[in-house]
């Protein structure tokens, strides 16, 4: 598990959002309050500045996701997966849901938001132990 393991966990992880959002794009788009363009798109998403930090973020993700496994020892799928789950699930979803919470934000924002969390961590898991 180097970092070609993290950088292709990260990359795993950004090709399933772009999947994820695109399914829930409609539902995301009507609670995120996200301003819209002309053609009803987000209008931020042409600025490269989001895929930039995106990628970041992934990269950041999965690099302490590896750092998790080498000192817990996880190093099957199985195990791989499975903590990642934990990790998105347990983690990740709990402070989304505080943080929407305390913003006044409806709860299916943080319920989309948290799925691609949990199952894109469920992916960068597997990545992980995959390589």
């Amino acid at each position: 598990m180097g970092i070609l393991a993290v950088v292709a966990a990260a990359v795993a992880a950004m090709v399933f959002g772009a999947i994820w959002y695109s399914v829930f794009a409609k539902p995301w788009m009507a609670v995120s309050g996200v301003p819209l363009d002309e053609t009803g798109q987000p209008a931020n998403r042409k600025d490269p500045m989001i895929y930039v930090m995106n990628a970041i973020g992934m990269v950041l993700v999965a690099g302490m996701m590896r750092h998790v496994f080498v000192l817990s020892g996880s190093d099957t799928v199985a195990e791989g997966a499975g903590s990642g789950f934990g990790i998105g699930l347990f983690l990740v979803v709990p402070w989304l849901l505080t943080n929407s919470n305390f913003a006044g934000r409806p709860i299916k924002l943080a319920v989309i938001d948290g799925g691609f969390a949990t199952f894109g961590c469920t992916l960068i898991g597997t990545v992980l132990t995959l390589l």
